[in-house]
């Protein structure tokens, strides 16, 4: 049985556009200096054919990681979700103890970006806002000690 990975609709869009691209640019172009490579001659001592032929072995095996992400995966659009929980999509906005204002979204795996205040649902602190309410307070455990947050508010957009 095929375990389903969450994702958001954007995500979802970020995957098939990177998919598109190794298809019908990367793909191609890799296989144009295998070609070229190819023309020089002896293959044994040809550095570019080399390269080229490393490179196709790494976009196959990305193109191959990501149609199988894409045919795994369970699109959630947070727009179609409500409640007083926090769940997959959810945005939440927390204070530390300082009363420092953080503001993440709760998404898939490859789409985690801390930077943008996007977390993965299997992270230390997804981990522990899953299925919490405004008010909560979450101890996440981090290589620098126990930080504890307050949930604020909690937002599907």
């Amino acid at each position: 049985m095929v375990e389903k990975v969450p994702m958001t609709v954007e995500g979802h869009q970020w995957l098939e556009a990177e998919l598109k691209t190794l298809r019908l640019e990367e793909r191609p172009a890799v296989i144009k200096a295998i070609e070229e490579a190819r023309a020089h001659g002896d293959l044994s001592e040809n550095a570019e054919y080399h390269a080229a032929k490393e490179n196709q072995g790494f976009i196959e095996a990305r193109i191959n990681d990501l149609e199988g992400k894409i045919s795994r995966c369970e699109v959630i659009d947070p727009k179609d979700l409500s409640g007083d929980k926090v769940i997959f999509g959810a945005t939440v906005k927390l204070a530390d103890e300082d009363d420092t204002i953080f503001r993440y979204q709760i998404v898939g795996i490859d789409e985690a970006d801390v930077p943008a205040g996007k977390i993965s649902f299997i992270s230390p602190i997804g981990r522990a806002l899953i299925g919490r309410k405004v008010g909560d307070e979450i101890e996440v455990k981090t290589p620098r000690g126990e930080i504890y947050y307050e949930i604020t508010k909690i937002d599907f957009i």
